[in-house]
C-alpha cells in the first residue's frame, strides 16, 4: 500500500484520477435528471465545469499549506483532535455511502438490461475482487487503471454519431425557457454527476509536481464536462421532452441507434464496458475511505481496505426498502455538498492560526 510521504503522481495521474472519479453511474442518467429543464438543460454542464474549477481553489489553497498531509489529518490539525476525529467518521460514512449508491445503482442496471433472470451475487463477489486488486496496489495503481478505463470507454463517444444522424438540431433553442424552479431542480440532481474532483483533498500528498495541481485537475474537470455536454446535447436532439423525463437511461437508448453488421445489443456491450469506469470511481472512492480509516486510528494497514469493503458489501445486501434507500442516498448529496465547501472553512481557520502565531512571536 502507500507511503503518505512518497509522492508518486505525475500530472497525467492527477488528470485521469479527476476524470474517472467524476464520471460513473451519473453520465449514464444525467439527462434524466436534468429533465425538469427540458430541452433547455443542454448547457448546464458548462455551468458545473465553471462551479467545479471554482470550488478547486479554496481546496488546491488548504492542501498546499500541508502539502503532506490529506484532509482528514488537516481537520485534525485545524479543528482539533477529537472534533476532527468526528468529521473524519462522518466523512469515512459518506464515502461508505457514495460507493454503496454507485454500485446499487449499477446492479439494478445490469438486472434490468442484461441479467433479468439472475441473481447480481455473481457480479458483485467479481466487481469486489477487481476492486480490492486494483485498491490494493495503492493511488497510484488506481490512476493507471483509471486511464485505462478512459481509453477502454471514451471511444464510445463515437457512437453518438448515429442518434445525431436522427436528432432535430432545433430542440437546442431557446435556452431559456425555463423558471427558477426548474433551474434549481437541474442544477441540483445534474450537479451530482459532477462530483469526485474533491478525492485531490485526499491524494494531493502523492503529487509530484504539487504546484501544478491545479491545472492538472481543471483539464480533468473539462474532460469530464466534454463528455457529460455530448451526451447531453445529443439527448436533447434525439428525444422528446416527455422522453427525457421518462426514460432513465438516457444513453441506453441512444446507444440503440447504433447499426453495426458484426454486433447486435450495443446497449449490453456499453453497459459491460461501463463497469470499467465505475470501478475507477469505486476505487478512488474505497481507497480515500481507507486513508480515513488509517488516520482515525494513527496506522496505516492494508486491512482497513477489507472493512470498509466488507460494510460496503453488507450495506448493499441489506434489504432495505427501496423509500429508504433514496431518502438515504439523497442526504448523500448535502453531505457531498457541504463538502465541497469545508475548505472555505478551513481557510478561515488556517488564517485564525496563524495570525495568533504570528501575534505571540
Amino acid at each position: 500500500m502507500d507511503n503518505n510521504k512518497l509522492k508518486k503522481l505525475n500530472g497525467y495521474h492527477v488528470v485521469f484520477l479527476v476524470q474517472n472519479s467524476m464520471i460513473g453511474l451519473g453520465l449514464l442518467s444525467l439527462p434524466q435528471q436534468m429533465s425538469s429543464m427540458g430541452y433547455s438543460q443542454w448547457w448546464l454542464p458548462i455551468m458545473f465545469g465553471v462551479i467545479a474549477n471554482l470550488s478547486l481553489i479554496p481546496m488546491i489553497w488548504i492542501v498546499k499549506r500541508y502539502p503532506k498531509d490529506n484532509i482528514f489529518t488537516i481537520n485534525e490539525k485545524l479543528v482539533g483532535k477529537w472534533l476532527g476525529k468526528l468529521l473524519n467518521i462522518v466523512l469515512i460514512l459518506y464515502l461508505i455511502l457514495f460507493i454503496s449508491s454507485i454500485l446499487e445503482g449499477y446492479l439494478d442496471l445490469i438486472q434490468i438490461v442484461a441479467l433479468p433472470d439472475r441473481t447480481i451475487i455473481t457480479p458483485l463477489v467479481f466487481f469486489f475482487s477487481v476492486l480490492l486488486y486494483v485498491v490494493h496496489g495503492g493511488i497510484k495503481s488506481i490512476a493507471r487503471f483509471c486511464i485505462i478505463s478512459f481509453f477502454l470507454t471514451g471511444w464510445m463517444a463515437l457512437f453518438l454519431y448515429w442518434p445525431i444522424s436522427h436528432g432535430d438540431i432545433s430542440h437546442l433553442i431557446p435556452v431559456s425557457n425555463f423558471t427558477w424552479k426548474e433551474f434549481l431542480t437541474a442544477s441540483r440532481n445534474g450537479y451530482y454527476s459532477m462530483v469526485g474532483y474533491e478525492l485531490i483533498l485526499v491524494f494531493f500528498p502523492y503529487i509530484i509536481n504539487q504546484q501544478k495541481a491545479f491545472r492538472q485537475a481543471s483539464i480533468g474537470v473539462w474532460i469530464t464536462v466534454f463528455f457529460y455536454l455530448a451526451v447531453t446535447i445529443v439527448s436533447v436532439m434525439y428525444f422528446s421532452e416527455w422522453q427525457m423525463t421518462e426514460v432513465l437511461y438516457p444513453i441506453l437508448k441512444l446507444f440503440q441507434e447504433v447499426e453495426l453488421s458484426f454486433a447486435e445489443r450495443i446497449d449490453v456491450m456499453g453497459i459491460s464496458l461501463w463497469v470499467m469506469l465505475l470501478l475507477s470511481t469505486s476505487a478512488a472512492y474505497l481507497w480515500a475511505s481507507k486513508k480515513g480509516m488509517d488516520s482515525l486510528r494513527a496506522n496505516n494497514k492494508t486491512y482497513h481496505m477489507y472493512i470498509m469493503a466488507i460494510l460496503i458489501f453488507i450495506f448493499i445486501n441489506i434489504p432495505f426498502s427501496k423509500e429508504f434507500q433514496e431518502m438515504l442516498y439523497d442526504r448523500v448529496f448535502y453531505v457531498k455538498f457541504a463538502i465541497i465547501l469545508w475548505p472555505n472553512i478551513l481557510i478561515l481557520l488556517h488564517l485564525i492560526r496563524s495570525g495568533r502565531k504570528r501575534a505571540k512571536s
